[in-house]
């Protein structure tokens, strides 16, 4: 490894260009590599970085001189780039979903593993302070059993995407929290899915995922709220935890309801104390980035490594077979196809 790493980026959409924006001031590394097909974008990111620039993703990665590399291009694109990357021995960091497909998926990671290159997957709300204070709370008993998790994720339509749906797009980041916030994988899912505005993919989901123990999870997501919301509530016999993932806010509500709330004489409604948690806010990107630097630089296993993209691509594909098939959907097999680590 060189002393500043040298990392290409595939990719100058919008998330693409949040990469650029921490990738070119980040120390330890340099942005020297910049692909997309759209050769207005590359220009004016490479005169802002200093970078190359190249017009295919593919050719940037088989012949720049890179440590490492970052791929923000359209969903299809992930297996073809992150194959090309893997066969170089480059540390990846792809953005989810890791592929189009369960399939490529699995083709990815059983490369990566065989080839023993850090595969880390973009699940970039896994680094968000509140998400990880939670797990922390969780991990200290805060709630004890856990009864059930429900994520909102929804906001406008985006022009933008259409090489896939909201399922595979977005709650691939739903159903990778809900099972690290378990700490288990779902054995069964069902869904239904609508199409109001994308002109060939769902809009709309709502998703049940039941757990090993016995816990139930909820998602709402969708392209069809004027408003962006994202937010995630859990619930065990001690409380319940409230987290909205934009303003990084997390608050605690305990089950021991105290008195009740008289009016006119009337016992309206039990509440618990609620507190809300300091949490130290940051950007959660700007520390996905670092920790697959640190990957890249000192070896070890990525924080949201291959095999938990793989798993978050197939709970949503099998949310699409529940609703489309409108019967639940079985997954507790599925963990025999990924290759052992």
């Amino acid at each position: 490894m060189t002393a500043s790493l040298r990392v290409g980026l595939a990719g100058l959409g919008a998330m693409g260009r949040n990469h650029m924006r921490h990738l070119s001031a980040r120390d330890g590394c340099s942005l020297v590599a910049i692909a997309d097909p759209e050769l207005a974008l590359v220009a004016d990111a490479a005169a802002k970085t200093g970078a190359t620039g190249y017009a295919d993703a593919l050719v940037m990665i088989e012949t720049a001189d890179l440590d490492a590399v970052v791929i923000a291009a359209p969903t299809t694109a992930h297996a073809a780039l992150t194959r090309a990357a893997i066969d170089r021995g480059l540390p990846i960091l792809v953005e989810k979903p890791l592929a189009a497909t369960v399939a490529e998926g699995i083709e990815l990671v059983t490369a990566a593993r065989a080839r023993d290159v850090p595969l880390q997957v973009g699940h970039v709300e896994r680094f968000n302070p509140a998400v990880l204070e939670l797990g922390r709370r969780l991990e200290n008993g805060w709630l004890g059993t856990l009864y059930s998790i429900a994520s909102r994720r929804a906001g406008p339509f985006p022009a933008r995407i259409r090489d896939v749906g909201v399922t595979i797009d977005l709650a691939t980041h739903d159903a990778d929290i809900l099972s690290w916030i378990a700490r288990e994988r779902p054995t069964r899912v069902y869904a239904e899915t609508a199409q109001r505005l994308h002109e060939s993919n769902e809009d709309l989901l709502f998703g049940l995922l039941h757990f090993p123990s016995g816990a139930t999870g909820m998602l709402d997501v969708n392209w069809l709220t004027p408003a962006k919301r994202r937010q995630l509530s859990v619930v065990g016999e001690a409380g319940m935890f409230e987290l909205d993932y934009l303003t990084q806010r997390l608050t605690f509500t305990s089950a021991d309801v105290g008195s009740p709330t008289i009016i006119d004489g009337y016992a309206t409604t039990f509440e618990g104390n609620v507190v809300t948690i300091d949490v130290a806010n940051y950007e959660p990107l700007a520390a996905e980035l670092d920790s697959f630097l640190d990957v890249a630089r000192n070896g070890g296993r990525p924080a949201v490594d291959g095999e938990d993209g793989l798993w978050a691509l197939q709970i949503a594909s099998c949310l699409l077979q529940a609703s489309r098939e409108g019967h639940p959907v079985d997954l507790a097999d599925f963990g025999r196809l990924i290759p052992a680590s």
